[in-house]
């Protein structure tokens, strides 16, 4: 997370709409990874005011990483499918939304002493809804897990309807200018767009269903819970969206990949074109970046 924030702080010509979305993305996701890791490492066994504390933000990132996930995805369909621009208007209102919801929940959570220690019943060592609150489901589901379920349901449809929109796309372009679908570098560029449109759901899904699993099993009261695969995974996958992001959307995004590969090699890229080396430098950079 703090690598994706970094290259869009160090090139801001590359803050595409989406882009500006997922720094923000990656600033929850940066702060609910520093709650967990202080919950984690402090190992509370009971309540205590800096479990408090670290609750409560957890929540509030954690909560506000699920609103900007559905933020982006919502933003590529009103952008791609519906042709709808994207003005100062629709990034305002994502922001009072992502950060608006969570502050008021997290707010109303402490407020009402909702948030204290949980036993790890539903957590990895860190605190979140008190586990002796009488409505703890209730607020468990409003801290974060019906966001949760939320975001399983409408990525992959938005997802979904973006890929369908893009191929569309590309058979009309393809049916008046065939040349395109055969050229070698056109199929590459396409192929990876889609399975990135694929992975963002899927890895989404697959990093925090484990903790969606541990909640039901803690309603059904069930002793499997603390199983321990279970509870390694349920680390990991709170902790690791911001890291899979960076994956997808740095190392795996050519412009950006070269460009953190040409500041670590103290190599400069053209001013006037920022995706291409500059002139001195292309045939060096041929060598290091191989097509």
């Amino acid at each position: 997370a703090g690598l994706l924030a970094a290259t869009s702080a160090r090139w801001p010509e590359l803050r595409s709409g989406p882009r500006q979305l997922l720094l923000y993305l990656s600033l929850a996701d940066l702060l609910s990874a520093a709650a967990y890791f202080y919950g984690a490492l402090r190992d509370f066994g009971g309540p205590a005011w800096d479990c408090v504390a670290q609750g409560a933000l957890s929540t509030f990132a954690n909560t506000s990483s699920f609103f900007w996930t559905l933020a982006v995805a919502l933003y590529l369909y009103l952008t791609l499918v519906r042709a709808r621009p994207a003005g100062p208007a629709l990034l305002a209102l994502c922001h009072a939304l992502s950060w608006g919801i969570p502050l008021g929940i997290t707010v109303a959570a402490v407020a009402l002493k909702k948030i204290g220690y949980d036993a790890s019943e539903v957590s990895v060592g860190w605190c979140w809804i008190n586990i002796e609150a009488e409505d703890r489901v209730l607020w468990m589901l409003l801290a974060g897990k019906l966001w949760e379920i939320l975001a399983y349901l409408m990525l992959p449809i938005f997802y979904f309807l973006i890929r369908k929109h893009i191929n569309r796309a590309h058979a009309a372009l393809s049916e008046y200018r065939p040349i395109l679908s055969s050229t070698p570098a056109f199929q590459p560029r396409t192929s990876i767009a889609d399975r990135k449109l694929i992975l963002i759901p899927v890895i989404f899904i697959l990093l925090r269903i484990w903790s969606t699993i541990r909640f039901v099993l803690t309603l059904c009261g069930s002793s499997a819970v603390q199983n321990p695969v279970l509870v390694v995974l349920h680390g990991i996958g709170n902790t690791f969206q911001g890291g899979a992001n960076c994956i997808m959307f740095v190392f795996c995004t050519r412009v950006v990949r070269n460009r953190l590969l040409a500041c670590l090699c103290c190599r400069q890229y053209d001013s006037l074109d920022p995706s291409l080396p500059s002139p001195q430098s292309r045939h060096r950079n041929h060598a290091a970046f191989p097509k």
